[in-house]
């Protein structure tokens, strides 16, 4: 990455761990396109409930050349992101997928899908 990962937390204190688990799943991002600019990723906790545990929220914004890749995971999509570590390997996930489509369309190997037929 020609820029520093970034990481912000919001409404939580910052988390070495979280901090380093992070930085594990950033690497290993960069070797599916290795023209990575920058990756900025935001851990969030918007809510605590009285009956269930904090729900993460997690953004990970990637720049490419000629590209911005944003995935959000909220905490209304899945109640497994109680656990902070699961909603950033969701968020990650999602962003390998993306870049994964970024190097294919970048190498012309774009999945043709069939038409409907009537």
């Amino acid at each position: 990455m020609q820029i520093p990962l970034q990481i912000t937390f919001r409404d939580m204190e910052p988390s070495e761990a979280v901090t380093a688990n992070i930085e594990e799943k950033a690497r290993k991002i960069e070797h599916f396109a290795e023209n990575i600019t920058s990756c900025r990723v935001t851990v969030e906790a918007p809510h605590k409930h009285h009956h269930k545990g904090r729900l993460f929220a997690i953004k990970v914004d990637i720049t490419l050349p000629g590209e911005e890749i944003v995935v959000t995971r909220s905490p209304d999509q899945d109640h497994a992101h109680e656990d902070v570590y699961v909603a950033i390997r969701d968020a990650f996930n999602a962003a390998r997928r993306q870049l994964e489509e970024y190097v294919r369309r970048r190498r012309g190997k774009v999945k043709h899908h069939e038409s409907a037929r009537g």
